[in-house]
């Protein structure tokens, strides 16, 4: 794997062990040139999924796009980092099995929502504000009282 800091080819595996509830292998490196250390993760990936986006563009699906959008939603909620990475996991999961080669970002978002809904109820409405494109403050206010409702 080559090295983040100096771009050498040549790093060494310091330390393997399980991740993720055993779905990824997390790796200590250190690069044989310039002795930086870093961490790297090996995850199953079941098939080459395009996220086709409303504006008509398609890309491959990002897990890591999918990671910040949900640290954003959740920063400063007290959600651990190991919860966000079980969603994002769980939802890339569902993405892949689903057994087409393509897949809608709504229904990815709508996947995130889902699981938000079930984490932390700011988070999802974070999240909602941007995915459904808040612009006024009383679309904040029937989403957030839709997600009270729905808690009573």
């Amino acid at each position: 794997m080559r090295c983040p800091f100096c771009a050498h080819d040549d790093t060494q595996v310091k330390d393997s062990r399980p991740a993720e509830d055993n779905a990824a292998i997390r790796r200590r490196r250190q690069c044989g040139q310039c002795g930086a250390r870093f961490t790297s993760f090996e995850r199953v990936q079941l098939r080459e999924v395009t996220v086709a986006k409303s504006d008509g563009k398609r890309e491959p699906f990002d897990r890591g796009k999918l990671e910040r959008s949900l640290t954003l939603a959740c920063r400063k909620r007290g959600v651990a980092p190991e919860r966000i990475d079980q969603l994002v996991s769980g939802i890339q999961r569902q993405v892949e099995t689903a057994g087409d080669s393509e897949v809608s970002s709504e229904r990815i978002g709508e996947l995130v929502m889902e699981g938000l809904r079930q984490i932390d109820p700011v988070a999802y409405i974070r999240f909602a504000s941007v995915y459904r494109d808040f612009s006024e403050p009383r679309d904040f206010e029937a989403f957030a009282s839709s997600v009270q409702d729905a808690k009573e």
